[in-house]
């Protein structure tokens, strides 16, 4: 794994703190009924004006939707009342990435589960530590969840973070697994347990929605647009993931379509399904990017 220089870490605690003073401000702003897109973008916006760049669309997963999710052009939809409501953000500087998220919960019945997920983040968080197997931090937070009666989500992981990287390699997982990786000081992780109800299968599954894209490599396109809207994806994003929101100056409006369409043909770019919970339960998330120390670790978000 990768550990930093001063300097770099420079970048990834600035990026952090931009980060968590936008998770704290839309803690305040996100409310029932409002346009899941408006949420997407207020987020996003106040990334750029804090001197920070959006490291992955602002996701919005809503109830049983538990990642994924970021508005395409034109979305309609709203947060529901009684919505269980997923915000996961992340900024980069100079490519170096930070991640977060919370719950915005508006059903009383789902509270305590949305508790429960900021719980057994602060409890990995608290225990985590050079040397630590990744296998035993999921213990860490299995253990938190099903002790407060949940259920954690076993196929959904935190994550190695690095530059123009959202996941980097490693994966922490949210259960107990035998595992050999061990974390190591100077490295940085994002921590993300996601809790769904003692009843629900406690895994995801791929939805039919895809409103989020990574570019993937070059290829051989026929269309000059598509060629364009290539480049203009690998210049801007990189090997970050990205939103059609994000891609209007590309190329002109009557062409963007088939252009979109052929680089997806052509595995140029990747869609992400959505993550549904199996059995239809609504999912509650808390996340924060660490870096690991000698004795603990130090929260950057």
């Amino acid at each position: 794994m990768t550990t930093y220089d001063e300097e770099t870490l420079k970048k990834f605690r600035l990026s952090g703190k931009i980060l968590r003073e936008t998770r704290e401000e839309m803690r305040l702003f996100v409310r029932e009924g409002m346009p899941i897109i408006k949420v997407c973008e207020k987020t996003e916006s106040l990334i750029r004006e804090k001197g920070g760049k959006p490291a992955f669309p602002c996701n919005v997963s809503i109830n049983d939707v538990a990642a994924h999710y970021t508005s395409p052009p034109g979305d309609t939809r709203r947060i529901p009342e009684k919505a269980v409501v997923k915000v996961d953000l992340g900024v980069h500087i100079d490519g170096y990435v930070t991640d977060t998220a919370f719950t915005a919960c508006f059903n009383p019945n789902h509270k305590r589960m949305t508790e429960v997920a900021e719980l057994a983040l602060k409890t990995a968080v608290a225990n985590v530590h050079d040397g630590m197997a990744v296998g035993k931090i999921g213990g860490i937070i299995e253990n938190a969840i099903k002790n407060r009666g949940f259920k954690p989500i076993s196929n959904l992981t935190g994550h190695s973070v690095g530059r123009f990287l959202i996941h980097a390699g490693t994966s922490i997982p949210n259960v107990s697994q035998l595992s050999l990786t061990k974390v190591r000081t100077g490295e940085i992780y994002a921590i993300e347990p996601f809790v769904t109800l003692p009843d629900a299968e406690g895994r995801v599954e791929d939805g039919s929605e895809k409103t989020i894209f990574r570019f993937v490599k070059t290829k051989s396109l026929k269309s000059s647009y598509s060629k364009k809207l290539s480049k203009y994806i690998e210049a801007n994003f990189k090997t970050l993931p990205f939103a059609e929101r994000w891609l209007r100056g590309g190329v002109p409006k009557e062409k963007y379509g088939d252009a979109f369409r052929e680089l997806l043909k052509s595995k140029s770019i990747m869609a992400y399904a959505v993550f549904i919970e199996a059995s239809g339960k609504p999912v509650a998330q808390a996340e924060h990017t660490v870096l690991i120390t000698d004795d603990g670790c130090e929260v950057l978000t």
